[in-house]
């Protein structure tokens, strides 16, 4: 496995990204290892509350969110899926696989010692994020689930659709441009320059271009028996469940149902609709979901 490492010089003097960077070691599954960065701010004393992000986006995405929730008292973790940010990078695209994915931040998840998890995650931070929790429920105490999915090969929407034909065909994956386009918002100059920060060139950008491949739509991908274990999990999963979809995504709208009708968590939870908020609602809404995750924790205490 060609594993490639962006240099740190093309992270500095990011706006609003202050963090010091965390690292911890996986095995890459060919014998190599990968290094997995973590943004940790706050008390460790702390439960943590865990951010993940997913495509083709990286810690970044909650860099706002992060300072907030620091600022009333909570410890923030917000790691960097590998492929992205200033993690490591797989440089063939055949390295990457959605069971790869999850073994690499079940082993992250083990090192890092998380218990009492408040889980926040978002498109493939969600497809992820709750196989995590399917695999530890002791590790999390409650999950917000904003704008993702746990697909077990039953269709795609449209917007999904043009999505992966866009992403497989483009000559030039326009990671900046990607954000931007997904958030409702205009995204500033220097913030989208931000998002490109991690690839020095397209060879870095193979985790990128393959996870709308690897997300389990049709009943022949990877992964599907895993999810469905995963979803036999979570029907089980009594710990409080909240979902926050926003009101102008096209790729996971509707996505919220499914939650709440299947997990038990949810049942009594007051769901919340983001309004204004496109496919990345942290870039849109940060004070909002900031305040939301605030508000959910102190409340089911």
């Amino acid at each position: 496995m060609k594993i490639l490492r962006t240099p740190d010089e093309r992270f500095a003097n990011l706006p609003d990204y202050p963090f010091a960077a965390h690292y911890v070691d996986v095995a890459s599954g060919d014998g190599a290892s990968l290094r997995i960065h973590t943004v940790d701010e706050g008390p460790k004393s702390a439960a943590p509350i865990l951010l993940m992000h997913g495509e083709p986006s990286w810690s970044y995405l909650y860099r706002k969110m992060i300072a907030q929730l620091v600022a009333k008292g909570h410890r923030v973790v917000a790691p960097d899926l590998v492929g992205f940010g200033k993690s490591d990078k797989p440089a063939d695209i055949h390295d990457y696989t959605y069971e790869r994915h999850v073994a690499w931040m079940s082993e992250w998840l083990a090192k890092t010692g998380l218990t009492n998890i408040t889980l926040f995650c978002q498109d493939w931070g969600g497809l992820i994020g709750l196989r995590l929790v399917s695999a530890f429920p002791e590790k999390f105490a409650r999950v917000i689930v904003a704008n993702t999915g746990l697909p077990t090969g039953s269709g795609m929407s449209k917007g999904f659709e043009s999505w992966l034909a866009f992403s497989q065909s483009v000559p030039v994956l326009p990671i900046g441009q990607i954000l931007n386009g997904g958030s409702v918002r205009e995204l500033s100059e220097a913030e989208r320059a931000a998002y490109e920060a991690p690839y020095p060139s397209e060879e870095f950008k193979a985790g990128a271009r393959r996870f709308p491949a690897l997300v389990p739509v049709t009943p022949e991908h990877g992964s599907v028996a895993e999810n469905k274990q995963a979803w036999s999990v979570l029907e089980k999963f009594e710990k409080p469940f909240l979902t926050a979809f926003s009101d102008s995504d096209a790729v996971t709208k509707g996505g919220e149902a499914a939650f709440q009708s299947r997990v038990p968590g949810a049942a009594k939870q007051k769901h919340v609709t983001i309004a204004g908020g496109g496919h990345f609602l942290q870039e849109d809404k940060p004070e909002e979901l900031a305040a939301l995750i605030d508000q959910f924790v102190c409340g089911t205490l």
